[in-house]
């Protein structure tokens, strides 16, 4: 049995260092392969963590204690799944929760404020940055009412469709403090 745990042992150190090393390639060869594996415990991290676990905390019971064969072997898979659990829950559930995404998404932009920063002809198209919580986002843009929109003017984003955003010149009303064209 000592071979099985120092096998484990040795495999889950190696697997660790292999994906350290070169788990992006791996990743990039393997996409998509094993996405049937859809159970989020089954992460190889996790599953890593468990196999050297069990193998580290098998080669050790069955050296230093008086216990037999049956009672190290289920002694290391429960420390195995306790590991397990522990790596999954302290470690892969707080990391999955916690990803944040700068991305937007076209239905999000309808309604936000942009400048132009290409002029916008009557009849084609320009370019508008618009700020977000990532940063600025700059996107192809063509005039909703088909006039021409100078840069450095404030705009807002009325539509999106394909890839082009569709906007009006924000015109401010200053004595009831409105604006966007009747739109707030």
């Amino acid at each position: 049995m000592e071979g099985l745990y120092l096998g484990c042992l040795i495999g889950g150190v190696l697997f660790t260092l292999v994906s350290v090393l070169v788990g992006d390639l791996l990743g990039q060869w393997l996409d998509g392969m094993f996405d049937f594996l859809s159970v989020d415990f089954l992460k190889p991290v996790v599953l890593a963590g468990g196999v050297t676990g069990f193998g580290g905390a098998g080669l050790l019971l069955d050296r230093y204690t008086g216990l037999g064969q049956a009672a190290v072997l289920l002694l290391a898979v429960c420390i195995a799944l306790v590991l397990c659990f522990m790596v999954y829950f302290a470690y892969v559930a707080p990391a999955e929760r916690s990803e944040n995404s700068t991305a937007f998404s076209e239905k999000e932009l309808p309604g936000r404020i942009g400048k132009v920063s290409i002029p916008i002809p009557e009849q084609g198209f320009g370019e508008v940055m618009v700020r977000g919580a990532g940063g600025n986002s700059l996107h192809i843009a063509a005039s909703w009412e088909h006039r021409p929109i100078p840069a450095e003017v404030q705009v807002v984003i009325i539509e999106s469709r394909d890839g082009i955003v569709y906007v009006s010149e924000l015109e401010l009303d200053e004595r009831r403090g409105e604006g966007l064209n009747g739109f707030i």
